[in-house]
């Protein structure tokens, strides 16, 4: 599953370390923030209520992934069942 994350919502390892209540109310406002070690993507923070429906998600699409190859492969895992 892919997450957008707003540029507004973007802060330094820096500025994260020495402003944190800053970041949280931030990711409170956006949904999440990135938080950049060395000018890339290193940490995102999110409230863990969303962070669960990500994994939720996640867990969701494997279980459809598994079905559709259960159903295209049903055959050969019949032959190995036997």
């Amino acid at each position: 599953m892919m997450m957008n994350v707003n540029t507004d919502a973007m802060v330094s390892m820096t500025e994260a370390n020495q402003n944190f209540s800053k970041v949280a109310r931030l990711a409170d406002e956006k949904g999440a923030v990135v938080i950049l070690k060395n000018n890339a993507p290193r940490y995102l923070l999110v409230e863990f209520g969303k962070a669960t429906k990500v994994q939720e998600a996640s867990d969701e699409d494997i279980l459809t992934i598994s079905k559709r190859l259960i159903d295209k492969n049903r055959k050969a895992y019949e032959v190995l069942a036997k």
